[in-house]
């Protein structure tokens, strides 16, 4: 098998959510470390660091707790940044770094709002991808309430 046919079998998600606000006000929850902490990770755990360099090459990192005070940390690069439209970064937790996956989230105008389109590729496995679902579920539910 390829190495590209092997990429393409990897298992990947794409979540889409319209938000009742501007493309600038996603953008900017996205990339400003003093928002990032108002609504990342799954469910209502803390959000104890983040910071980012939003630059092509530039790097990323979130601390945060779930609900059952587990600590998690995942970090990247950004890949491809289109300020207020586009951002594309690789995927990491710290205590599985071996299995980086790729993110991207696009934010597209959509009526007097935006649509959110997050597409993350490259899981180790159907588990992953699974978990990872539901994480991201719940981090866009409180992105939602949070840009409102």
């Amino acid at each position: 098998m390829s190495a590209n046919a092997s990429l393409a079998a990897k298992p990947s998600l794409t979540l889409k959510r319209h938000l009742n606000a501007p493309p600038e006000k996603v953008y900017d929850a996205w990339t400003d470390p003093e928002k990032i902490v108002k609504w990342f990770g799954p469910d209502s755990g803390e959000v104890r660091h983040a910071e980012t360099d939003v630059r092509v090459g530039g790097r990323y990192a979130v601390c945060f707790f779930t609900e059952d005070g587990e600590e998690h940390n995942v970090s990247g690069i950004y890949r491809d940044v289109i300020p207020g439209e586009k951002l594309a970064f690789t995927w990491a937790w710290r205590t599985m770094p071996e299995r980086e996956s790729f993110l991207t989230v696009l934010i597209t105008p959509d009526g007097d709002g935006t649509l959110l389109t997050l597409i993350h590729e490259q899981f180790f496995d159907e588990e992953a991808r699974d978990r990872h679902r539901e994480g991201w579920t719940g981090c866009l539910d409180k992105l939602e309430r949070f840009v409102a």
